[in-house]
């Protein structure tokens, strides 16, 4: 029987664009200085991966759900416990968790900035205003997360997740009024609406605020949801896994799929993480581990902000902590995509498939010299759908069980 094989499944956030004006019509990753990637391409196989489905615009949740082997449609249950997990909050059956973002709002609830400034300071002095609230018989449970991110958790009877989103996911128009969309959510919709007046007049007393142009004085909640059931990943998979990660989203869905986490210093989440010592932290996790993922957020928040130089550089820090790391390492096989496309003329996340390489010394090649979207296409791995790439990964390492006698 072949030797088994370990698995390095590295997931940049929102890596995938489209051609940029500004530079000259190329995307990010064909404009980027990425030796160790196109390195990866010239020794593997590569293609085009749809995350979710073919035509679907792939939330970070859904996708990472579909990457770790779990089909979203049967296991999805909403964004919220995730980030409650994710942020080391006790989540009990019967709780229902809601992303939220720090906001700033005018007088008549106008949402004048979604991320307030994309504050990064005070956060956790805001969040003991609103912590530990008590609206009728529910429990409030709040906590900061990555600047303006928090975690939203109500525990108590009756509660549901069929309710609409206070975050209008846009600026310039009104906090919305949270409704059930079923008859069981009626509780917790009117929870929430007095949640965020309560919130609102926390916020405003706060020191944090004072002065600040634009002072985060309300908290938007989205993505509501209850505990879903998963599967450990070590028991549907049989291997010993591991995560390195930095934000709160993905922590969460590792944490309930049960990947042990790899806690790095200056692992911040955003794009002033340390890239070289997750990249080592990861090297030095599959020395103990079957299968590790590591994780980047870095290009997704420059797609959002429109900043094609600053997704390329984040690329390029990227592939210089991923050949520091794994330049030489002939014992595992590597697979490079992203989540989701986040282009930078649409600044938010968009259908288009995400390339993906699969490398290894003993599989087989195919032409492809670069790593990026357009040479993806003409690799030998075609199309892939999300849900199935852990499925190819374990075939890739050896690990597959044979199917009939």
């Amino acid at each position: 029987m072949s030797e088994h094989k370990k698995i390095l499944m590295v997931i940049c956030d929102g890596m995938g664009d489209r051609p940029c004006e500004s530079l000259d019509g190329m995307t990010p990753l064909q404009r980027a200085e990425a030796p160790f990637m196109d390195s990866l391409a010239k020794n593997g196989m590569s293609g085009l991966m749809y995350t979710v489905g073919v035509g679907r615009v792939p939330g970070s949740d859904t996708a990472h759900l579909a990457l770790l082997g779990y089909d979203p449609e049967t296991t999805y249950t909403g964004r919220g416990p995730f980030e409650a997990m994710g942020a080391g909050l006790e989540v009990r059956p019967g709780d229902v968790a809601f992303r939220c973002n720090f906001a700033t709002v005018d007088n008549l609830g106008v949402v004048l900035d979604r991320r307030a400034g994309r504050i990064h300071e005070g956060t956790e002095e805001l969040a003991k205003a609103i912590d530990g609230m008590r609206i009728e018989d529910v429990q409030v449970i709040f906590k900061p997360g990555v600047e303006h991110r928090a975690t939203l958790l109500l525990r108590g009877p009756g509660l549901s997740s069929h309710i609409t989103d206070a975050d209008p996911h846009a600026d310039g128009v009104k906090m919305n009024h949270v409704a059930a969309t079923k008859p069981d959510g009626e509780k917790t919709a009117r929870i929430l609406n007095i949640f965020g007046q309560k919130a609102m007049a926390a916020l405003m007393k706060s020191p944090v605020n004072k002065g600040k142009p634009r002072p985060a004085n309300a908290i938007l909640a989205r993505g509501g949801g209850a505990v879903p059931h998963i599967q450990l990943f070590s028991e549907r998979y049989k291997m010993k896994c591991a995560a390195v990660v930095g934000i709160t989203l993905v922590k969460g869905i590792c944490n309930f799929a049960g990947l042990e986490p790899i806690h790095v210093k200056g692992a911040t989440g955003g794009a002033d993480t340390d890239y070289d010592a997750k990249a080592m932290a990861a090297a030095k996790a599959l020395d103990t581990h079957d299968f590790v993922l590591l994780h980047y957020k870095a290009p997704d928040l420059f797609g959002h902000d429109d900043n094609p130089d600053g997704k390329v550089k984040a690329i390029e820090k990227i592939d210089a902590a991923l050949g520091k790391a794994f330049k030489g390492r002939e014992d595992v096989v590597i697979a490079l995509t992203a989540d989701h496309s986040t282009p930078c003329s649409v600044k938010d996340h968009s259908s288009d498939p995400v390339p993906l390489v699969v490398s290894a010394p003993w599989l087989r090649k195919d032409r492809v010299e670069c790593f990026d979207e357009i040479s993806a296409g003409e690799g030998a791995l075609g199309t892939v759908q999300g849900k199935d790439l852990l499925a190819l990964l374990i075939g890739c390492a050896n690990r597959a069980e044979k199917f009939g006698a």
